[in-house]
């Protein structure tokens, strides 16, 4: 990242348009009240072309920012970036943006956890639009996500949003207010002020994970489908090959105990080695069963088998008789 050091935001406004940076920090001396750092930093995340830059202001010495209300979006028709975790809660009206590309929207009560380094897009928002934001730093980001986002954080990573109730919705807020309430005190009058605020996110996150067990559920089912989906689809294009699981995993780049484990859970405890014997015997039974006339060895030939013996103590396994007795079977 670029730094220069300009006597107002405005001249750096104009070093970003000419030289069409595309994200960069600006640090900006202040008159400032005591209790506040006479340095502020300015986060810049595209360059607009006539709005100039859509910022952030964070102040330097913060690690939490609160934002009770914003009304509309900031004035920007390019991406932005943002190197924090932001808790959003849509406090009226309606809004759409890109989130990784994807197109969401907010309403009231709409809830969204905003991670790190995804790309971000305003699209378009309603005349009564305002929200209610806190940001939380690079500072402590580390230590939220290692000691209280950290067994479903990537979760937040695959959808931003849930709604929520309006009881629920008011939760959120007051947690909020306290947060902001710790915040505002510095160590000298408050000593256990980082702990306290670490604890109060901890608070805020239960909630929020407690709010969206149901979009987590969704998001576990469709993950546990797509694995199924994806593995049906490739045994039977591949089957005849091979009918191994670890050549499947491998295919899906998982590790294989991972992979057996997923599957199980998506299929209702059938193993994928189980699965790929059941879907070649049923093959080799379809092969039988169509044209009795066909012998063992060519249903193994058709089947991909190197020997008719392999064939043959494959679907032994799998059924608990050979095929030839299969055949007889229902011959008779």
């Amino acid at each position: 990242m670029q730094v220069f050091v300009t006597k107002n935001a405005t001249d750096f406004c104009k070093n970003v348009t000419k030289n069409r940076l595309f994200s960069c920090v600006v640090r900006k001396k202040a008159v400032l009240s005591p209790s506040i750092s006479p340095i502020t930093k300015y986060y810049f995340m595209r360059k607009a072309k006539k709005d100039a830059v859509a910022v952030i202001k964070v102040a330097e010495q913060k690690d939490i920012v609160y934002d009770g209300e914003i009304c509309g979006f900031p004035k920007v028709s390019s991406d932005m970036v943002f190197p924090y975790v932001i808790i959003f809660l849509c406090l009226r009206g309606s809004a759409t943006a890109l989130y990784d590309l994807r197109k969401i929207r907010v309403e009231k009560n709409t809830l969204a956890v905003i991670m790190p380094q995804h790309i971000v897009q305003p699209l378009e928002c309603s005349e009564d639009f305002a929200y209610m934001r806190v940001t939380i730093s690079p500072k402590i980001k580390e230590e939220v996500k290692q000691y209280i986002l950290g067994h479903d954080y990537d979760l937040f990573h695959k959808t931003p949003t849930c709604p929520l109730t309006e009881i629920q919705a008011m939760r959120v807020r007051a947690l909020a207010d306290l947060i902001n309430a710790i915040a505002q005190h510095d160590t000298n009058d408050l000593m256990m002020r980082k702990q306290l605020l670490l604890s109060q996110i901890a608070t805020a996150y239960e909630f929020i994970h407690y709010y969206r067990r149901e979009e987590d559920k969704r998001l576990v089912e469709v993950k546990l489908a797509d694995v199924y989906n994806r593995f049906a689809e490739l045994v039977i294009e591949h089957y005849k090959e091979n009918r191994n699981v670890n050549y499947y995993a491998a295919l899906m780049n998982y590790d294989p105990q991972y992979f057996s484990k997923l599957f199980r859970q998506a299929s209702g405890g059938i193993a994928p080695l189980q699965w790929i014997q059941q879907y070649v015997v049923t093959r080799a039974k379809l092969l039988m069963d169509a044209n009795p006339q066909k012998t063992i060895k060519e249903t193994a030939y058709e089947l991909g088998f190197p020997t008719t013996a392999n064939f043959c103590r494959y679907f032994k396994r799998a059924t608990g008789i050979y095929p030839q007795a299969y055949k007889q079977h229902h011959e008779g």
